[in-house]
């Protein structure tokens, strides 16, 4: 019977990885660990002790820093693949996982679907000929050399490869290999195992090779697999289930994906929500589950054909929504509350939110501190929120499963409100008129860097008129926009009078509207 060794790449979650490698060793199988060098050295420790007793745990020889798409990622792979091979010599297949992996069936199923068919299940496909790769550079990947992160930095990534085009740098593939592509998620027999070992201490010049070119957890093994094993002993899939978002980002699986999760044909599923306790129970519990039936529905294999088919960047379940339908939603209703003074805002729209129910968002497309629900990736970064604002408050609406939602913005973001009001949606635009005294845009100034503690006080002088004039061009830059359904809040009118453009803005009772016009702290700095 099928016994294997799991090799885990892993950088965060030590309590998950105790209980992943406990899980996985109980039912007889084992597991080989690397993690990550630039994790902390306590959270090694622990999982090192928690796992010391376990003889069917093994962990890499050192650990290496790893980043995306640097040939760390397949260096520390290869670690704890002879790790798992030396440690375990029973294993007769090695199985590629993350720390964010969960298995969908049990040891028993996967044990018999592995003995059923003597083949290696790896993703390759011709590198060059395939269309994999959907955008950005393709053959460069592979006939330049890659010394930097094009994630952390961009700038040098594309300045490098654009000298040694400039010098003809270029370079060859190393003689007698077909560089394919494919999925990192891999499980390969013993003897595929060791024939990639044995070629790795006989080709150095290779490991060379693929040690700068970029991303090559997609290409190491592919390329090394097809080079060594015969073509009907390699089927072209991964065992591992993963759906991505309307993003291009993993999707994270919940709670309630549990009965879609199994019904899948692959044994184990990425990523699973680190918040989804009762999923990752039922799930560990599966694995070392006795006489369990699964029904599969098979679409996750046609699903990802489709998806395989489109290359990385287009791997989704369908097109993207703002391809499909660029609205927020004809029937939905967006309040936009702009004021200069943030913590004014917020204030107004926590009030809204307790007296009337309407969810709302502090300032989303400024501040990354944002408190936000997990929308798989698209809230990760500013950048991400700006680049896809309307498909961003799109999904805020359905995650409340509600019709109105207020959302801050900076006087600044003319060209936010300006896409937002053109939106089929009822769009409204509130701005809260705040005073300044020049305390205020001193603080102001010192807060956003235009001076420091030791400003002279003349520099100040100067300064001032020009952040309040600043302030005041932002504001008639809105109201030179026209918008149609523009109401305005005074700090300097009474509770009453405020009232009224809050209630006809926000639809609701002038008695409601004066409790939030009336909030006392509302503008005070």
């Amino acid at each position: 019977m099928a016994k294997i060794a799991y090799i885990l790449l892993c950088h965060k979650d030590p309590a998950g990885i105790i209980a992943q490698a406990q899980r996985l060793t109980a039912a007889g199988d084992f597991i080989a660990i690397h993690f990550d060098a630039r994790a902390p050295r306590e959270a090694f420790e622990q999982i090192r002790s928690a796992l010391a007793a376990n003889p069917s745990v093994a962990f890499a020889a050192k650990r290496l820093k790893c980043g995306w798409g640097e040939w760390s990622l397949v260096a520390a792979s290869l670690l704890a693949v002879r790790a798992a091979a030396e440690a375990f010599p029973d294993a007769s297949h090695f199985y590629m996982l993350s720390g964010d992996c969960m298995p969908i069936k049990s040891a028993e199923y996967a044990h018999r679907l592995l003995d059923s068919r003597d083949v290696d299940y790896v993703e390759s496909f011709d590198f060059f000929r395939s269309d994999w790769i959907k955008t950005g550079i393709k053959a460069e990947r592979l006939h330049y050399r890659h010394w930097f992160n094009e994630r952390t930095h961009k700038r040098w990534f594309y300045a490098s490869l654009d000298w040694q085009k400039r010098l003809g740098l270029s370079r060859d593939v190393p003689e007698g290999l077909e560089v394919q592509i494919g999925s990192q998620w891999w499980c390969l027999r013993r003897r595929t195992i060791e024939a990639i070992i044995d070629y790795c201490d006989r080709n150095p010049q290779v490991l060379r090779f693929f040690a700068t070119t970029w991303i090559p957890d997609e290409t190491f093994f592919q390329t090394l697999v097809r080079h060594l094993v015969p073509d009907h002993e390699i089927q072209s899939r991964t065992l591992t289930f993963l759906m991505f978002s309307d993003y291009g980002m993993p999707l994270t699986f919940y709670n309630d994906h549990f009965d879609m999760l199994l019904s899948q044909d692959y044994l184990f599923a990425r990523k699973i929500s680190p918040d989804a306790a009762e999923l990752k129970e039922r799930l560990g519990d599966i694995y070392a589950a006795q006489g369990m039936e699964f029904t599969i529905s098979n679409e996750g294999r046609r699903l990802l054909t489709f998806l395989r088919q489109r290359g990385r960047i287009g791997r989704r379940f369908a097109p993207r929504f703002w391809e499909r339908e660029s609205s927020i939603g004809r029937e939905r209703q967006l309040v936009l509350v702009v004021c200069k003074k943030w913590h004014v805002a917020k204030r107004l729209v926590d009030r809204v939110r307790d007296v009337t129910g309407i969810p709302s968002v502090h300032y989303l497309f400024n501040e990354v501190s944002t408190a936000l629900p997990g929308l798989g990736g698209i809230e990760t970064t500013l950048e991400k929120r700006t680049r896809h604002r309307r498909a961003l408050v799109r999904m805020l609406f359905d995650y409340w499963n509600t019709e109105r939602l207020v959302i801050c913005l900076d006087p600044a973001n003319l060209d936010l409100m300006q896409d937002f009001m053109a939106d089929k949606a009822s769009v409204r635009l509130l701005e809260i008129e705040c005073d300044f005294t020049d305390e205020y845009l001193s603080g102001h100034a010192r807060r956003v860097g235009l001076a420091g503690e030791r400003t002279p006080a003349e520099t100040m002088a100067r300064l001032l008129p020009t952040i309040r004039y600043d302030i005041r061009y932002e504001s008639d830059r809105i109201r030179d926009a026209g918008f149609q359904r523009y109401r305005r809040l005074r700090q300097r009118a009474s509770a009453d009078e405020n009232a009224a453009p809050l209630a006809e803005f926000l639809e609701i009772s002038e008695d409601k509207a004066r409790e939030i016009a009336s909030t006392h702290y509302l503008f005070t700095d």
